[in-house]
């Protein structure tokens, strides 16, 4: 048995797929190439298939990880030639290698994420990173949002490792954000942009980096 760790792109065209089609499009995508998957055991056995953190709806991304398991020793150049012909359009793979399979779960290694995100704003960029300072500054942010399961309260300061002004072009700003992603929590974009004072949603979220435990 082989395990994989592929690095790949979601653009645009798929950014509204939820984590579930996700998973069942990589399993058609990896099983028309002939990848000799490796299958769980049980009664409904499945590939073994496994994305590093999953990917919000509406999201963009430059940074996903994934791990294959396959019964026969590919080499990554074939395994992305092969799968690459059966993805559909917005997602890439960025690059494929071996690891150990004795290697702790993807999962279980991730630790931030970085973002990329673009809000619409009247404040000047002096006014934007001043605002960004007095979050830093912040011991805790009480915050709270509404799930179908009800009301959730947590610490969104604790959430938020860094925050930095990338660029300002009126009407428009792209905040850079390292949020904590593991099993303790993790951040949202959206929240974070609110927290800052910016109204609407932003124009665009974009995930630039996946930040795992060494």
């Amino acid at each position: 048995m082989q395990r994989l760790r592929v690095k790949l792109s979601r653009g645009e065209e798929i950014k509204f797929i939820s984590h579930l089609d996700i998973m069942r499009l990589w399993e058609r995508a990896l099983r028309r190439a002939q990848i000799p998957l490796a299958y769980s055991e049980g009664f409904s056995a499945h590939p073994r298939l496994s994305l590093a953190a999953p990917l919000p709806v509406g999201v963009t991304s430059e940074a996903e990880l994934m791990d294959v398991f396959v019964l026969k020793l590919v080499s990554p150049h074939w395994f992305t030639a092969a799968a690459s012909q059966q993805l559909p359009p917005g997602i890439e793979i960025l690059g494929v290698y071996q690891i150990a399979l004795s290697m702790p779960s993807l999962q279980s290694k991730v630790r931030y994420a970085e973002y990329r995100v673009e809000v619409e704003t009247e404040k000047g960029p002096e006014d934007i990173e001043s605002v960004i300072s007095s979050l830093l500054s912040l011991e805790h942010l009480p915050w709270h949002h509404q799930r179908d399961t009800g009301r959730r309260n947590y610490d969104l300061r604790a959430l938020i490792d860094a925050l930095w002004l990338i660029d300002w072009r009126q009407p428009y700003c792209t905040i850079g954000m390292r949020l904590r992603c593991d099993s303790g929590g993790s951040g949202r974009p959206e929240q974070v942009a609110s927290a800052l004072g910016f109204t609407g949603y932003p124009q665009s979220i974009h995930r630039t980096k996946l930040i795992l435990a060494t």
